[in-house]
């Protein structure tokens, strides 16, 4: 059977279309060409530079069609398909015999020429363009497109970590409409490597959405033609200016010196050796440091985009100790700890000043090499031991690199917040209904103390609730619009970020976890927020409530929910933990507990669990119930029962246990889960 991403079909004609049949296809397709061209270009060009690259690229392919070709070069053409000619189309353009894809019924070749022009230059952008080229020239002025929501950053997020060519085949399936055997033919002609790659790809970032990827890509957060603009740092521009003038004198006077000293010794004088790596890893002169304005105009909001803030950042002694602990670790003086799964090795390269100054009398560093954070704190009045806590961040994001813990004494903490979040609050999660308290942040960005629970004090009662207590963040829109998201303290360097799945509705698509700021979010977060207390200390990074399913009780007793809590740690690992949500019930009940897995998350998307319950009545019932896409369950053992779709209610007076098995629409089956009889503890 040929596969669908096969490359037969008809072409196009690859002859250059004339300059005015290619201006006008330009002029009618160019907000069409320069998104496409937005889409392709890496996003490590920063969003400023990628939106003007992208008008540069379009308005470029002008410049292949004013150069028309000689008479005679090309090849012979047949019927239904023709070919590129025997002369040279620029770097990465294909060799003779190379085919375009078929245009659309009413396409014009020009705008179908056009867009194969824009696709291969924008795979293989040049470093800089050529002087005599069109590129748009902005001075003192940052461009960037307007924010979208959630579902764009997390679209955005995708696509930066995907290869060009498969943004490539994702914006020409999905904006321009071809076919996928013609998109493959198309970027097989841009020089891409394996095309039926790129195509699967892009199809799995569209499966992994959830929600209509077109729209989204058509929507402002990916136009580069409607931007908002904001002057860089005018301060900065004239300091700049100032210093470039006094360098160019001071350049004119060394070459000067420096040739005369050549001609003088005849030998060039020797390069100094290189310093080690552990002299250069605790050298504070050497510190990585991200300029101010760098988060809002770059692709990878997270800890890398941080600037170093603080009053200590200058404080030469305070860094080179953090910098000499953590290269030499635990011992005499330092304590040190390590959150599950995090490699206590000093770091390989100089890492990134994050934070620096005295938070609550103590010295505090805040250092990131990349994948790990560190945090140095020390007494100020030297009296008992430094600490030392490292922490995994690797693949942080706009949320779970919003804030860290700068320092937590009893029952509170402050925080050091991201430079991008522009409001902060605090709340109680088992107070749904009451409002937010403003939280009072320094121009460094440390927050106002925020009440720490901590569920090991000591004599707290065991299973009591702690850690109930949340941040409420948003961020600036400068990066993201109406976007607010909670943060848990679980103990930790950073706060695990809480998110929400709300039960599916009639006929509705599938739901993706959303932040859980709105009425419905805080008021199912109230119902867990004592199931928070057992992961402190776990090295959680986020927690979905996915509430997956709603069952309509016997005798007219109200509706149940069915709830998958979803654990994500820093380390990879994941666990999934099932309740059972019945009215009148004081606290959600456990059904059944998984460790290492990938259940309730993006690649388990399927579930069933099962429990008895028993009515007001006295009598007793087995309920199950399964995620939406469940088409039937069965259950044996004590209980010989069946139904139709993903609910089933069986009336008993078994207590023993029983095996569930759900069926999915390709006819496989789903194993329940159960824990019977009675609940287990949660993790």
């Amino acid at each position: 059977m040929p596969s669908r991403h096969a490359l037969p079909g008809a072409a196009i004609s690859a002859h250059r279309p004339a300059r005015e049949a290619a201006e006008a296809a330009l002029v009618e397709h160019y907000p069409a060409l320069v998104r496409l061209a937005h889409l392709v270009l890496p996003p490590a060009l920063g969003r400023h530079r990628r939106v003007l690259a992208a008008h540069a690229l379009v308005q470029n392919s002008l410049t292949e069609a004013a150069r028309r070709p000689k008479p005679g070069t090309h090849k012979a053409v047949t019927p239904g398909a023709e070919t590129y000619g025997t002369e040279t189309h620029g770097a990465g353009a294909p060799s003779a015999g190379a085919s375009l894809p078929g245009q659309r019924s009413g396409e014009r070749p020009a705008h179908a020429w056009l867009r194969a022009t824009v696709v291969r230059a924008a795979l293989r952008p040049p470093r800089r363009f050529p002087p005599a080229s069109p590129l748009p020239l902005v001075l003192g002025l940052r461009l960037f497109p307007r924010a979208g929501g959630t579902d764009e950053l997390a679209l955005d997020r995708a696509l930066a970590e995907a290869a060009p060519e498969t943004r490539a085949a994702l914006a020409l399936r999905i904006l321009e409409g071809l076919p996928a055997d013609a998109t493959a033919r198309l970027l097989a002609a841009a020089g891409a490597a394996d095309p039926a790659a790129a195509l699967r790809a892009a199809e799995r970032i569209e499966a992994a959405s959830g929600t209509d990827v077109g729209a989204l890509l058509r929507s402002a957060e990916f136009d580069p033609c409607t931007v908002h603009t904001r002057p860089t740092d005018l301060l900065r521009r004239r300091r700049r200016t100032r210093l470039a003038a006094l360098a160019g004198a001071l350049l004119l006077v060394t070459a000067g010196a420096a040739v005369t000293a050549g001609v003088r010794a005849g030998t060039e004088p020797e390069s100094a050796a290189s310093p080690s790596v552990r002299a250069r890893t605790t050298d504070p002169a050497v510190l990585l440091r991200t300029p101010a304005d760098r988060w809002a105009d770059t692709s990878r909001v997270d800890l890398t985009a941080w600037p170093a803030r603080g009053a200590g950042t200058r404080d030469t002694a305070l860094l080179r100790r953090a910098l000499e602990t953590w290269a030499r670790g635990a011992g005499d003086g330092v304590r040190r700890t390590a959150t599950p799964g995090t490699s206590v090795s000093p770091p390989a390269e100089p890492p990134r000043l994050l934070f620096a100054g005295r938070v609550d009398g103590a010295g505090v560093v805040l250092l990131h090499d990349g994948r790990r954070l560190a945090r140095y704190a020390e007494p100020r009045d030297g009296r008992g031991p430094a600490a030392l806590d490292l922490a995994r961040t690797d693949d942080a994001d706009v949320t779970t690199g919003a804030a860290v813990v700068l320092t937590r004494t009893a029952g509170r903490a402050r925080y050091l917040l991201a430079p991008w979040i522009a409001d902060a609050a605090v709340r109680d999660l088992r107070a749904p209904g009451t409002a937010a308290r403003p939280l009072d942040v320094t121009p460094d960005g440390v927050t106002a103390p925020v009440p720490y629970d901590d569920p090991y004090t000591p004599g707290r009662a065991p299973g009591a609730c702690a850690g109930a207590t949340a941040l409420q963040l948003r961020s600036s829109t400068r990066i993201v619009e109406d976007h607010a998201f909670l943060l848990a303290d679980l103990g930790e360097l950073t706060p695990a970020h809480l998110t929400w799945t709300p039960p599916p509705g009639t006929d509705a698509p599938a739901r993706a976890p959303r932040e859980a700021t709105g009425a419905r979010g805080l008021a199912a977060w109230a119902r867990s927020a004592c199931s928070l207390a057992p992961l402190h200390g776990t090295g959680v990074r986020s927690v979905n409530r996915w509430e997956y399913a709603e069952q309509p009780l016997p005798e007219r007793a109200g509706r149940a929910l069915w709830v998958c809590s979803r654990v994500e740690t820093w380390e990879g690992s994941g666990r999934a933990a099932v309740s059972f949500e019945a009215p009148g019930d004081p606290a959600p009940r456990p059904v059944a507990e998984l460790r290492d897995t990938a259940a309730c998350g993006r690649f388990g998307q399927h579930v069933l669990a099962g429990t008895y319950w028993t009515a007001p009545s006295g009598a007793r019932y087995l309920l199950a119930a399964g995620s939406r896409r469940l088409t039937g369950v069965t259950a044996e053992g004590a209980v010989t029962a069946a139904a139709r779709g993903p609910l089933l209610t069986a009336r008993t007076t078994a207590t023993g246990p029983v095996r569930l098995t759900g069926r999915l629409a390709d006819a496989s089956a789903l194993p329940g889960l159960t824990t019977f009889p009675g609940p287990t503890a949660l993790p």
